[in-house]
């Protein structure tokens, strides 16, 4: 049952980033089913932008909360956002199917360096590989 609702929930938000993305314009998944953007900009821009925002301040409306990026301390140990985005957390799906682990490096370090954070250290491929173990 668990799977089912979190494979539903999953194309669900999958529905909604193909939304989105065609709305940005860039909606570019593989026929894999990877997202084939590279850059930590371009990721943000396709993924996480339709419920963080463009701005990363997140929203909260009566349909749903989705936190702000923008000045999180939650950001300031690498780990969170890597865990987040491998696993999923709360009503966000995991992306670890979706993402190569050069991808979350770079999407985790845009996060982490935009909307008014300036976490220095970089998040490294050694770092992923050891949440995704890929």
């Amino acid at each position: 049952m668990m799977k089912k609702l979190t494979t539903s929930a999953l194309m669900l938000a999958a529905s909604s980033l193909m939304s989105v993305g065609a709305l940005a314009g860039t909606p570019s998944v593989s026929e894999s089913g990877q997202f084939e953007q590279k850059t930590g900009e371009e990721l943000y821009s396709s993924i996480c932008q339709g419920c963080h925002m463009e701005d990363g301040k997140g929203v909260h409306t009566g349909a749903g909360f989705y936190p702000a990026l923008a000045n999180n301390p939650k950001l300031s140990a690498a780990g969170y956002p890597i865990y987040v985005l491998t696993n999923g957390f709360g009503g966000m799906p995991s992306f670890k199917s979706y993402l190569s682990d050069e991808q979350i490096v770079e999407v985790v370090n845009y996060v982490r360096t935009h909307f008014g954070n300036d976490y220095p250290e970089k998040v490294t491929l050694e770092e992923v590989k050891a949440v995704t173990k890929r």
